[in-house]
């Protein structure tokens, strides 16, 4: 069978091992945020990508978690392990099943069930009975949201398990898909993305985001391999570069818009281009300031509008701005512009959609019911896209 010219052999279930090659922090100091922008080199991997696309970053879990976990287990880690949701053709150890392989986050209540039945101290043995009953269905949520396995391991010391018996209550350790800052044809052998860095305390503990954290702190610049594959994806510029964008990205959502506005300036798009960026603070969390105001200077970014929510008392944000724009954004649609979101799917995409058909209501003198099949004709004309997280 032959496979076509562009295509690499790694996949999602061959990942390429990649190296980063930069990780610079964005925010400025004092910021609350940790925003951080890594390359990851492709080359010699064959792989290629658009813009719009993701990159898929396998992690590992942090040294210290595995350290302890083991330590909790009373085991050396070298331990054979067969995870049966890995489907492995033979045993790996255990060290390598916690490290790279299962998560070691997100207990579930079939942990507890286990440690309940084999806790040989009484004490123990109540308080995870006691989470168990059907009353304390809500209790044991609220418990198991603050803890990870080891908080389980260190609370309930008597429930002994073996090694085997402990991974096959974890779940796969899944790749993390990356909205890509860049475009091929400004960077065909390099990825950018634009990551925040999870950093947060429960149960008295501070607990990382595992992939955001990989990169941030253990992916050593140049030698640590990486292993990612590229998630192509419906989400892009449009074909016609004649046409106009409005691209709505705060945070890192701003990612894929990077990509867009370099990919229609390499392409000689003619169309306009107007982003919506919001932030916390402006002095700290402007994302990719320099280059927005290099575009505006060269005539390829038409507007930019920003929210950031922090720099006055009541808080402003993107669907603000847009709403405080209603009727050029109307013009823009009604002239056949393409409209991107990209970011948070439970707050801040809603929040937009709703701004949206708002605007399209009053600036289009239309029923509500009216912009919403015009808000549906957008999305059947794929000028309506969204690539929500």
């Amino acid at each position: 069978m032959s496979t076509p010219a562009d295509a690499s052999a790694y996949t999602k279930d061959n990942p390429f091992p990649a190296k980063l090659t930069e990780n610079r922090q964005l925010n400025k100091p004092g910021s609350a945020k940790e925003t951080r922008h890594f390359v990851v080199s492709l080359a010699g991997s064959g792989l290629h990508y658009k813009a719009g696309d993701s990159l898929g970053v396998f992690p590992t879990n942090p040294p210290e978690t595995v350290a302890e976990v083991l330590e909790r287990l009373g085991a050396k880690g070298d331990e054979p392990v067969s995870p049966a949701m890995l489907k492995l053709p033979a045993p790996i150890t255990l060290r390598e099943a916690l490290t790279a392989r299962l998560t070691l986050a997100s207990p579930t209540r079939k942990i507890v069930e286990t440690m309940a039945a084999k806790a040989a101290s009484d004490a123990e043995k109540a308080k995870l009975t006691g989470l168990l009953v059907p009353e304390s269905k809500e209790v044991l949520t609220a418990f198991l949201d603050e803890r990870e396995y080891a908080d389980l391991l260190a609370e309930f010391p008597s429930a002994k398990l073996t090694p085997q018996e402990f991974v096959d209550h974890l779940r796969k350790l899944m790749p993390r898909l990356y909205s890509i800052a860049s475009s091929p044809k400004v960077s065909p052998s390099d990825i950018h993305l634009t990551v925040a860095v999870v950093r947060y305390t429960t149960n008295n503990r501070e607990r990382v985001g595992v992939c955001s954290t990989f990169l941030a702190d253990r992916a050593l610049i140049g030698s640590t391999p990486t292993p990612v594959f590229v998630s192509h994806s419906h989400f892009g510029p449009p074909e016609d570069g004649a046409k106009d964008c409005i691209m709505i990205g705060p945070g890192t959502g701003i990612a894929p818009f990077r990509a867009f506005l370099q990919d229609r300036v390499a392409s000689g798009a003619t169309g306009r281009n107007w982003i919506f960026f919001g932030d916390q603070k402006r002095a700290t969390d402007f994302l990719y300031e320099e280059e927005w105001a290099q575009y505006l200077e060269q005539g390829h970014l038409t507007r930019l509008d920003t929210a950031f929510s922090r720099d006055q008392i009541l808080k402003i944000y993107v669907q603000d701005r847009m709403r405080e724009n209603a009727a050029e954004l109307w013009q823009w649609l009604q002239g056949g512009a393409y409209f991107f979101v990209c970011g948070d799917a439970k707050r801040m995409a809603k929040d937009v959609d709703q701004a949206l058909h708002d605007i399209i209501a009053d600036q289009g003198k239309m029923t509500p019911a009216a912009a919403v099949d015009y808000v549906k004709q957008l999305k059947k004309d794929k000028r309506y896209q969204r690539d929500v997280y």
